[in-house]
């Protein structure tokens, strides 16, 4: 399946340029290739599991597109392996001047539900191409993963408190215009050291496990990185808390204060 998207991806780069909607230009200035960041997550004081975001250091081609590759990986630790193993691997192929994913997949294993799946963004005709069919999409519509790394490249310089900053995305089969809440700045500690931070409170749907729309808070480093330092999330059953634990291959200096 995987090759099938990619094939189908790359004739799109084949059609002539007179036909091919002219993609927009994004500035970058949050990430780049060889960027790897690393998360502890945690229940209370129990480690509950490990997450990685890598930027690969190659750049990839996507039909005449090159591309961020950006790997994610999650998987559960300690007591919570035990009795529910977390094993998920997503992948993104982020256009490099657009900021727009081309071909997305993830494979999940969350205590023994498996799921897989492949998607074909082609951003010239407004279509994904998945198993379960093929979908109508917004201009520069984002993926899972995709939507991070576009959040940290918007210019919050002058963000004031209660604004609110759109990430137009595409997730499972539906579209889904997420966005996220300028509520502050502060001072995040952590086994790293002290961070100057942006706070933000991502506006979500409420269902199964979110009891209302702003349930979580993400604080990201208030520099051009932009990298998340700690992200809290109230569920049904208490809260989870994920904390920044390693970073390197950075673009720019970290706002990290100093003691």
């Amino acid at each position: 399946m995987y090759i099938l998207l990619l094939v189908m991806t790359c004739m799109a780069g084949f059609r002539p340029l007179w036909a091919q909607k002219k993609l927009r230009s994004f500035p970058n200035e949050a990430f780049k290739p060889g960027e790897t960041l690393k998360f502890r997550a945690h229940y209370g004081f129990i480690d509950a599991g490990m997450a990685t975001l890598e930027v690969e250091k190659d750049l990839k081609s996507i039909g005449q597109r090159s591309c961020y590759h950006i790997i994610g990986k999650g998987f559960s630790v300690g007591a919570f392996d035990w009795f529910f193993k977390v094993r998920d691997h997503f992948e993104t192929y982020v256009d490099k001047d657009a900021i727009i994913p081309w071909i997305f997949m993830r494979r999940i294993n969350e205590g023994g539900y498996k799921f897989n799946q492949s998607m074909n963004f082609n951003h010239y005709t407004g279509k994904v191409n998945c198993e379960e069919g093929i979908f109508n999409m917004p201009d520069n519509s984002q993926d899972l993963v995709s939507s991070f790394y576009y959040a940290r490249c918007l210019d919050y310089s002058n963000a004031k408190l209660n604004d609110e900053f759109e990430v137009p995305a595409f997730i499972d089969t539906s579209i889904i215009p997420m966005r996220i809440k300028f509520v502050g700045r502060e001072k995040v500690t952590t086994k790293l050291g002290t961070f100057q931070c942006l706070k933000f409170k991502p506006l979500l749907q409420i269902g199964r496990v979110f009891k209302a729309k702003e349930e979580m808070t993400i604080w990201f480093t208030d520099d051009k990185n932009h990298i998340p330092v700690r992200l809290e999330t109230k569920i049904l059953v208490g809260s989870v808390q994920m904390d920044l634990m390693e970073y390197s291959g950075l673009s720019n200096p970290i706002a990290k204060v100093n003691r």
